[in-house]
């Protein structure tokens, strides 16, 4: 019986792995397919105006009246393709992701409840509307903020992990491997908005900063044994 359960267990982690296998296929097709689609037609890269200001972003809110009489309605790209180039990419991942998460559904069916078969689906129907609501009302605020946006969550979200998990020294980390696989995904996430922030005219300053990446980690295990979130949890599921 116990055997049965582990390799029950072990078939539903291999399940929900081959689902983020899969959502990362989907992702990655639709982000090829929307840059072979732009221009220029056919090739990996897209030719775009220059930004200058936050305000390039919103050109409509920007509507001239000549004399003070007729308004003009200005409704061009100013930072063309950046801002539809998004929903293009969208629309792509929704359209892969039709086609081809039903097929994984098929073939993990046995391994997931009938109430789980589907969750990645409905969860995609939902956000993908609200990320299409933010990329239209907030994409100029998005191409400013997004690598402080990334450090900030990179560090949020580690400690977080690292606190439900009762991570607290460094054999507790090094145990699991998925343990080290979400922490190098936050460092690469962490690098990954540091490089972003770079001056590209002051790189030999700048990127030297990626020695600190690890930084946050070390900080946490270091200090985790002055606020004990082992216990902290505990008391929290106890309703103290």
């Amino acid at each position: 019986m116990t055997k049965v359960w582990m390799l029950t267990v072990q078939w539903m982690s291999s399940s929900a792995l081959f689902q983020h296998i899969t959502a990362l296929f989907e992702c990655t097709m639709a982000a090829i397919i929307t840059l072979l689609v732009s221009e220029p037609v056919g090739v990996l890269y897209i030719r775009s105006c220059r930004v200058l200001m936050l305000s390039d972003w919103y050109t409509m809110l920007y509507n001239p009246s000549p004399d003070y009489v007729t308004t003009v309605h200005c409704t061009h790209e100013a930072v063309y393709p950046l801002y539809t180039i998004v929903f293009i990419y969208y629309a792509f991942c929704l359209v892969l992701m039709m086609l081809l998460r039903p097929l994984l559904v098929k073939k993990i069916a046995c391994g997931l409840g009938k109430s789980d078969r589907f969750k990645s689906i409905y969860a995609a129907l939902y956000f993908f509307p609200i990320l299409t609501v933010l990329q239209a009302v907030g994409g100029g605020l998005l191409y400013y903020a997004f690598p402080y946006i990334i450090l900030v969550l990179s560090l949020v979200t580690l400690a977080v992990y690292m606190s439900a998990s009762e991570i607290e020294n460094c054999y507790d980390l090094l145990v699991r491997k998925k343990r080290l696989i979400v922490l190098f995904s936050h460092w690469l996430l962490h690098a990954y908005g540091i490089i972003s922030i770079s001056r590209v005219d002051k790189l030999e300053q700048d990127l030297p900063l990626l020695a600190l990446v690890p930084t946050p980690a070390l900080f946490y295990l270091f200090t985790a044994k002055f606020t004990e979130p082992s216990r902290i949890l505990s008391e929290g599921a106890n309703g103290h």
